[in-house]
């Protein structure tokens, strides 16, 4: 009998961007999701958008968009993540030929089936390197294996793509109630604070009025994932609110050189 061989993408950044002890980093996690604000949108989440920086500087505004599964983490069964590629440049959208992501919480399957189905799809390929050292993904799983409970994932990194080649990606996937989205993605980069709260304030506008065409690339890291969601959010009617908005000055850093980061619920 063959031995069956799963691959497991491991964690680039666990011990750097958030904490590599379990039992730390679960509590870390639960801490910010106890502190987020307990507004929870009236309509069901079907997309989220989250930042993806040190838990320091953005785990409290990513808490404020993960809290919002509170009352259907047992109805999602899969999470469709789109997140930037910071690494390397390629043509479309990534996807890895990895079964499981692995995080200190535990590993994530990855639904196999979903990226057969992409397959259709000429802007979506394999690209294996893209995602050695890649952050953009892996800082929303500990998130997600905190607020959900059984799940798999699809995980794709955006490069050199479109709003309209992301957007068909995500209506092939739309599902139903059971599929969740989540754009990975932090705002203005490395401002003053006065000019990055303008900055984000515009790009937030932008996001609340789904025009993806208002929104500028040097806006948000994950610019093209956030107008390819923009574009599926107007077809299919919903309707976005803004959770949070802050920067690394507001957080952890200081105030002369900082980066944006919002949370969005689209319902």
């Amino acid at each position: 009998m063959g031995l069956i061989m799963t691959t497991i993408r491991q964690a680039n950044v666990a011990g750097l961007f958030y904490p590599d002890n379990p039992a730390e980093l679960g509590s870390q996690i639960r801490g910010y999701l106890a502190q987020a604000p307990a507004e929870i949108s009236a309509s069901r989440p079907k997309a989220l958008i989250a930042p993806h920086a040190g838990y320091i500087y953005s785990g409290p505004i990513a808490a404020s968009a993960y809290r919002q599964l509170q009352p259907i983490a047992d109805q999602i069964s899969r999470v469709i993540i789109l997140a930037p590629a910071h690494r390397m440049a390629f043509r479309g959208l990534a996807v890895s030929e990895a079964e499981e992501f692995e995080t200190p919480l535990g590993k994530v399957e990855v639904d196999c089936d979903a990226l057969l189905r992409l397959q259709a799809l000429a802007q979506v390929r394999q690209v294996e390197p893209a995602f050695a050292n890649e952050h953009s993904i892996e800082v929303q799983l500990p998130f997600l294996q905190t607020a959900l409970q059984e799940f798999k994932i699809v995980p794709l990194l955006v490069s050199n793509a479109n709003a309209e080649q992301v957007s068909q990606v995500l209506e092939l996937l739309w599902g139903g109630p059971e599929t969740l989205i989540v754009i990975s993605s932090d705002l203005s980069h490395y401002l003053s604070y006065e000019q990055a709260k303008s900055i984000d304030k515009t790009t937030t506008q932008a996001i609340e009025a789904l025009q993806p065409s208002a929104l500028s690339l040097e806006q948000a890291c994950g610019g093209i994932p956030i107008q390819g969601l923009l574009l599926s959010a107007k077809h299919h009617n919903l309707h976005v609110t803004t959770l949070d908005l802050r920067n690394s000055g507001d957080t952890a850093g200081t105030k002369d050189r900082v980066v944006g980061y919002g949370a969005y619920v689209f319902s």
